[in-house]
């Protein structure tokens, strides 16, 4: 039996530090870089190598990992002077869990491609708790070749993984991810504000409905932290919003009517304008609240 790949992880934020931990923990060897060195030295400490640069990663690793914050991000540190490429070497397979442009996902794999580097765009739902307990769903695009190497160390992340298709499908998939996730927490926010602004306790509401057609994810989950004034990410907005900027610029490439991703679209953003950039997602309820005049968990 061959030895286990040695694997590189870069940016580690509140998704990326939680899987590559988790990577860590079933036996692998982790090289981690990220721009703020603080989570590196926790992972440090933990076993993992520290790197300086994308490409001393690439050139120390069989599998590079990323998890950035936006499209020009992963671009940098796939396609950058110090980058991936700059590391680039015979079997080397990139994979970016991010959350991106297909349009930049086809870009950096057939740029990575002309070096011979296969490439796997993989973004991830499950947010925080996801991450941390390796639950997470995965949605892949690219190769199968590149995606039976790496499955070993995705089953360490997550618990359901689906080859989508080629180059792209993955992140397609993850903007019909977040058009159902919008859809589900400002409905939520709607249901919560409607329940209490009609003089019903919106706790007993989502007691009563969760396991019946209104049942989801959301209802879940969300409810007992925001009904405990915990409204902490999570998921932040500021990210979800940049999620639904993708959906729409995508959405406007392909010619396709989005109206209601539009309008939650533009809550998201009203978030931001209010200061909630950093909350969690759910807290879109924020922005009912505010149009209603009425507070959630105020009488």
């Amino acid at each position: 039996m061959t030895d286990k790949p040695t694997i590189g992880y870069i940016g580690l934020g509140i998704m990326g530090k939680a899987m590559a931990r988790n990577v860590m923990k079933a036996g692998y060897k982790v090289v981690a870089h990220n721009r703020s060195r603080a989570a590196v030295k926790e992972l440090v400490g933990e076993g993992a190598v520290e790197a300086f640069s994308p490409k001393a990663v690439a050139e120390q690793v069989d599998i590079v990992f990323t998890n950035l914050p936006d499209s020009p991000d992963v671009e940098l540190v796939a396609l950058g002077a110090d980058g991936v490429i700059a590391g680039a070497h015979e079997g080397l397979i990139f994979v970016d869990n991010s959350t991106i442009k297909p349009a930049s996902a086809r870009l950096i794999a057939e740029k990575l491609g002309e070096v011979g580097v296969l490439c796997l765009d993989a973004p991830v739902s499950g947010g925080d708790v996801g991450a941390q307990n390796g639950t997470l769903t995965i949605m892949v695009g690219g190769p199968k070749q590149a995606l039976d190497k790496v499955m070993p160390i995705f089953e360490a992340m997550g618990k359901s993984i689906t080859h989508v298709g080629e180059g792209g499908a993955g992140q397609v998939t993850k903007a019909c991810n977040q058009i159902m996730v919008a859809a589900q927490m400002v409905a939520m926010g709607e249901l919560l504000i409607f329940a209490r602004k009609s003089g019903v306790d919106p706790e007993k509401v989502v007691q009563a409905i969760r396991g019946g057609a209104a049942g989801c994810w959301t209802l879940d989950n969300k409810p007992p932290r925001l009904f405990a004034g915990n409204r902490q990410p999570g998921f932040k907005a500021y990210m979800q919003a940049k999620d639904l900027g993708i959906v729409i610029d995508t959405a406007r490439e392909y010619g396709i009517p989005l109206p209601s991703a539009g309008v939650n679209a533009q809550l998201f953003s009203a978030m931001l304008q209010m200061d909630m950039a950093e909350l969690d997602n759910s807290a879109v309820v924020g922005v009912i609240e505010a149009l209603a005049g009425q507070e959630l968990l105020e009488d």
